[in-house]
């Protein structure tokens, strides 16, 4: 069982930024695969970036280059660094875990974008 608490959401201008962070209860290096995704009213979850625990790193087309995910093994903590915010990325964001093939989510974290 891997639990993971997502913090750092809250409202931002548009051009702005926001660090999100996930408290992961179990070692980083023992998951395969963590991940933010985003899910905005109305719409389906959407995968935004992937970190391996290899470091390597994946983003969706839309955030490349504004956002950046990372890792801090001493923490047990991933962070997704969002710039250049849109108000069209205002969502809830979610932290996903992928140990031994089985995924774990967060609760996830509002994000509100004004225009």
């Amino acid at each position: 069982q891997v639990l993971l608490v997502e913090s750092g959401g809250g409202l931002v201008q548009a051009g702005g930024s926001l660090r999100l962070s996930c408290a992961v209860s179990t070692s980083i290096s023992s998951i395969t695969a963590m991940s933010w995704y985003r899910q905005a009213p109305g719409n389906q979850r959407e995968w935004v970036a992937r970190i391996t625990s290899g470091g390597s790193t994946n983003y969706a087309d839309s955030v490349k280059g504004r956002f950046t995910i990372s890792t801090d093994n001493t923490k047990n903590t991933v962070y997704l660094q969002m710039n250049s915010l849109r108000p069209e990325e205002t969502a809830v964001y979610y932290c996903h875990a992928l140990q031994r093939s089985i995924g774990y989510w967060g609760q996830g974290t509002q994000v509100t974008v004004s225009s």
